[in-house]
């Protein structure tokens, strides 16, 4: 290990002096290459310093207990070795979590798929609570938020809401929402009393960039209709929603929130080009199943990953067993236990996998 981080510590020098000529400044495409390589080293060379650091104290440590200085400085320096020696398994596995090799997505915005599951209105009801409580958590880590297409309820639940979610390492943070999504509550159109169980879906893809996916304007075919509101009545009198297909793959995406087409068709594609690359990307994952098995949750749309309960006012992410009784401030975007919980447990799982 201690090798790598050696060759980690070298190629960060390098880049420092590279970063600094007139010349790679001047190829923007190159200094911005460097620049981003030399950000993702800067964390692991920063801890391998304290790492050194703390090596080198406690042997300058040990030398000065070897001197003949009286019991008081002894015992002091006793207890400052003491607190480096122990310092160093905890500096040690921070080091392998850092080296452990970064998802390339990480740092991409993400794209975001509510669906209403089993439990009719209910469902739409609580996919409604989910679409409000990414809101809340954009809101509070200022990710920029754009809804791409929706389909909601006459009694304002959601059918299917897609949007799009911009900020530093949005993937990274949401892309362990995937999966069913399970509320426990008494629905308001309940007069007895009894709890229901409801479902919604969450998808999480990378949004695709066009470095990511070509798509050949002849694979496409798009339609364009006129675009319909809650209970299927006619909110356009033109035909400005669009539906754009991937002949190739059958992927499909849809937009009519735009009283444009030209714009519905943007947010089509973006939509389209994301689907498209959250399907290489499974099957590439399908195919190294190994390292599926090293993540928390597979990812899999079918997966229950979390309940929410709330006369226990409870939420419990399965797949780590962490409960949390703070519900409503959880739906308000207070997230990031669970999250943080979540990349942890996903980090080790992967240590391990690398380890083993």
């Amino acid at each position: 290990m201690f090798d790598k981080l050696e060759g980690i510590r070298k190629r960060y020098d390098e880049l420092t002096i590279e970063i600094g000529k007139s010349e790679v400044i001047a190829n923007q495409e190159l200094w911005q290459k460097l620049i981003k390589e030399h950000a993702e080293l800067e964390e692991i060379v920063a801890k391998y310093e304290e790492y050194k650091n703390a090596k080198s104290q406690i042997e300058e440590l040990k030398e000065m207990l070897r001197e003949p200085e009286g019991e008081d400085f002894k015992a002091m320096v006793e207890e400052e070795l003491a607190e480096h020696e122990e310092s160093l398994p905890k500096l040690e596995e921070e080091l392998k979590m850092l080296m452990i090799p970064k998802d390339p997505n990480d740092n991409k915005n993400v794209i975001i798929e509510i669906r209403a599951g089993t439990g009719g209105d209910e469902a739409s009801l609580f996919g409604m609570d989910l679409f409000r409580m990414y809101t809340r958590y954009a809101e509070r880590t200022r990710y920029k938020m754009e809804v791409l297409s929706s389909n909601f309820t006459e009694l304002g639940g959601v059918k299917e809401v897609v949007f799009s979610l911009a900020g530093k390492g949005a993937y990274s943070r949401l892309k362990y929402e995937s999966g069913v999504h399970r509320v426990q509550r008494v629905p308001e159109t309940e007069s007895s009393g009894r709890i229901h169980t409801s479902a919604a879906t969450v998808a999480v893809l990378p949004e695709a960039e066009d470095v990511d996916v070509q798509i050949n304007p002849n694979d496409i075919r798009v339609d364009v209709f006129r675009a319909g509101g809650n209970g299927g009545q006619c909110v356009n009198t033109t035909d400005s929603a669009v539906r754009i297909t991937h002949l190739p793959t059958g992927i499909v995406a849809t937009c009519q929130d735009e009283k444009s087409q030209l714009k519905n068709k943007e947010k089509a594609m973006k939509v389209l080009k994301s689907r498209i690359y959250e399907d290489i990307k499974q099957k590439q994952d399908d195919e190294m199943s190994a390292n599926r098995k090293s993540q928390v949750g597979s990812g899999d749309r079918s997966e229950r990953i979390r309940t929410y309960n709330f006369p226990q006012s409870r939420v419990t992410d399965h797949r780590i067993g962490l409960t949390l009784y703070k519900l409503e401030a959880f739906l308000d975007g207070d997230m990031d236990e669970v999250i943080d919980a979540l990349i942890f447990a996903d980090k080790e799982k992967s240590l391990k996998a690398e380890e083993a």
